[in-house]
């Protein structure tokens, strides 16, 4: 994530070329340009917001073809129907976010069929053939919220967590690796997780009943910040429990998105720790692998040159970007995206 703007171009040249072993290659017969088509999750969501600010920004720096984008509005019916229309309008390559991951593998195996390379952002198929998925570690930023809960409640307490859909292989990689952790290294500490399928409406409601049955909560994991951290300080105002963290009274928030509202309530003392995925970087190699789609490259499970590791799935390849834990010591780093949005 240490990208600055003078070094888009050397950075966008590094994807397509990668280094060490994950190191691209010609494909027989490939090459050429021709239009991407994308479609973006959702419009209701701080995180995907800027994500989508940053695809044609990224487009211009690369000098993709990109065809005027369409929105899910997380529905997989919607997703398949404007891929459809995508393909009909001569996308030769799509990028795509599906949350239901488990639903797409039918549009994905059509557009095999049809020889369209996918790209997919956040999120990985369960089934079907993917180019390149660009997503960071979803099973880490649970690892990292599970220590930094474990370590401030000192081993012992109540959590809550927060999910977001167990539909999408995010919310169960975070789920999964949140109380996977904390059975093995904090055994003290009693866990309640809640499905909010990405709804902060859903989140709140959860929340507020956790709460009144279990006052004694010191601890919540948000999956995603961009739907969870306003319903969530809303509750905590109610309840009283917006307190510094020298108070007794604390509850410790740790969260998942890096959004810049999330960076600014870990400065008000709020919430205390957020793990940033990269919004800009999601956008930045998803068109990029994109593009390579297009030039017939390939590529090879490894470390790239762009502090990220391809690794091998069942159905193709994943590019694991760096997803940092922020909390007070460097919630002013100039690096992160989260800091750069105007």
């Amino acid at each position: 994530m240490k990208f600055g703007r003078a070094a888009a171009a050397a950075a966008i040249l590094a994807v397509v070329t990668a280094c060490g072993s994950g190191t691209s290659t010609e494909a027989g017969g490939g090459g050429g340009g021709g239009k991407v088509g994308i479609d973006h999750p959702r419009a209701d969501s701080d995180f995907w917001n800027s994500y989508i600010k940053y695809v044609p920004q990224m487009a211009g720096e690369l000098k993709v073809d990109l065809m005027p984008a369409t929105n899910s509005q997380n529905d997989v019916a919607k997703l398949v129907n404007n891929v459809q229309a995508l393909v009909g309008q001569g996308a030769k390559v799509i990028v795509m976010a599906p949350q239901d991951t488990g639903a797409i593998a039918n549009t994905l195996q059509q557009l095999e069929n049809k020889k369209i390379p996918v790209v997919t952002v956040d999120t990985r198929p369960d089934k079907g053939k993917v180019y390149m998925v660009v997503r960071a570690d979803n099973r880490a930023y649970g690892t990292k919220a599970c220590e930094f809960l474990g370590e401030k409640l000192g081993g012992k307490g109540k959590v809550v967590q927060l999910q977001g859909a167990l539909s999408s292989i995010n919310g169960r990689d975070r789920s999964e690796a949140f109380l996977e952790c904390m059975k093995s290294k904090f055994p003290g500490i009693t866990v309640f997780s809640e499905p909010t399928e990405w709804e902060g409406s859903k989140a709140a409601s959860m929340l507020q009943t956790r709460l009144e049955q279990n006052p004694d909560i010191k601890g919540i994991y948000m999956h995603a910040g961009g739907v969870h951290l306003a319903p969530t300080l809303q509750v905590l105002k109610q309840k009283g429990l917006l307190l510094p963290t020298a108070d007794p009274k604390h509850v410790f928030v740790v969260s998942n998105d890096g959004i810049p509202q999330e960076f600014e309530a870990i400065r008000k003392g709020e919430i205390d720790a957020t793990v940033s995925q990269p919004a800009d970087l999601y956008a930045k190699y998803a068109l990029s692998y994109a593009k390579a789609a297009l030039e017939g490259k390939t590529f090879k499970p490894g470390p790239t040159d762009h502090d990220s590791t391809i690794i091998q799935l069942p159905n193709g390849l994943e590019d694991q970007l760096p997803a940092p834990l922020v909390t007070k010591d460097n919630v002013d780093d100039k690096a992160l995206w989260g800091n750069q949005v105007k």
